[in-house]
């Protein structure tokens, strides 16, 4: 609120009178009257005859009421600039209180925008870590078997050279050979298998600069996270396929029989050759081993983005198991 200025007005004064003391000419104050021609003096007056009328009708003078109009008057300009200061002020702090909303506003969405491209960038990042960490680690799997070839995926889990795999990868396998993210082959052995949780265990000599996975703990995945798939699909070497975790501790039963507990569901694309692969975390851990994927009866083709994973604590004590 603008504080409102007040003046202060003298009482209006009425014009003082001339004062009866005052000096009043009178004719005695006038030099004698001079002798007029004769002429002059027979001639009749030139006012009209009759008496002299004199208005006693009293003098106006200025009343109250046009002191109380200029002060009414006064009091009004006043009140109408003082009215106006404030409107524009307000009107003023409007407007800029309505910019500093826009300001504030554009600023908000910029940071907004700059922390979720910032965010974009590092999943971004992380993916691309993880990826690299795990991708030497991971062989692709190439058996011979009376009925011909096939396609699988395998991870180095050791540094003696171990390789945990799905059973139905090497189920009847005659010769098995390893590929390397280099392009070597090596001759792979089968150590053992397990075929009630479809896991097994090939082995090749342990060369330079191997690289072992980390074996992460399947326990403390959540519904929603963000996991890796990295295998040969369809004979598509070094392919990575990203989703979530959709499910956790699902029981999923196989076409050969095999039923597996606590299999991890994702919707990271798992085709023919995934399986044996990995299934990481964005820490680069590996967290399961890709299996397979649901099968849509209709069609009797695989279901998009209906995958199952052996939990990879249950692939740590199998495989521990199967080497011993």
């Amino acid at each position: 609120m603008l504080q409102e200025e007040y003046r202060y007005y003298e009482p209006y004064q009425l014009p003082s009178q001339p004062s009866s003391s005052a000096p009043v000419a009178t004719l005695d104050n006038y030099p004698a009257m001079q002798t007029l021609p004769e002429q002059y003096v027979s001639q009749p007056p030139t006012h009209p005859s009759g008496p002299l009328l004199v208005s006693t009708a009293p003098r106006k003078r200025p009343g109250r009421a046009g002191a109380i109009m200029a002060l009414a008057l006064v009091l009004a300009i006043i009140f109408g600039v003082g009215l106006f200061s404030g409107w524009e002020f307000a009107n003023k702090n409007s407007s800029t209180t309505t910019a500093s909303k826009s300001v504030a506003s554009a600023l908000s969405s910029q940071l907004q925008s700059a922390g979720s491209s910032s965010s974009s960038n590092n999943l971004e990042t992380q993916q691309e870590a993880a990826i690299a960490k795990i991708e030497p680690a991971v062989v692709q799997l190439d058996v011979t078997t009376a009925q011909g070839q096939q396609i699988g995926s395998g991870v180095i889990i050791d540094t003696r050279g171990d390789i945990v795999t799905n059973n139905h990868v090497v189920s009847g396998a005659q010769t098995i050979d390893v590929v390397l993210n280099t392009g070597t082959t090596l001759h792979g052995q089968l150590v053992g298998t397990s075929p009630a949780n479809d896991l097994a265990v090939v082995r090749i000599p342990p060369f330079a600069h191997m690289t072992v996975a980390q074996i992460g703990d399947s326990s403390k995945l959540t519904v929603g996270q963000e996991v890796l798939a990295i295998g040969n699909p369809l004979g598509i070497t070094e392919t990575a396929t990203k989703g979530i975790v959709s499910a956790l501790n699902r029981s999923v039963t196989e076409s050969t029989g095999a039923t597996i507990s606590h299999a991890v569901q994702t919707d990271a694309a798992i085709n023919p050759g995934n399986s044996g692969g990995a299934l990481i975390d964005l820490q680069g851990e590996l967290v399961g081993i890709p299996t397979l994927a649901a099968i849509n009866t209709e069609s009797n083709t695989p279901a998009n983005g209906v995958g199952f994973a052996i939990p990879s604590n249950l692939v740590a004590t199998v495989v521990s198991q199967i080497i011993q």
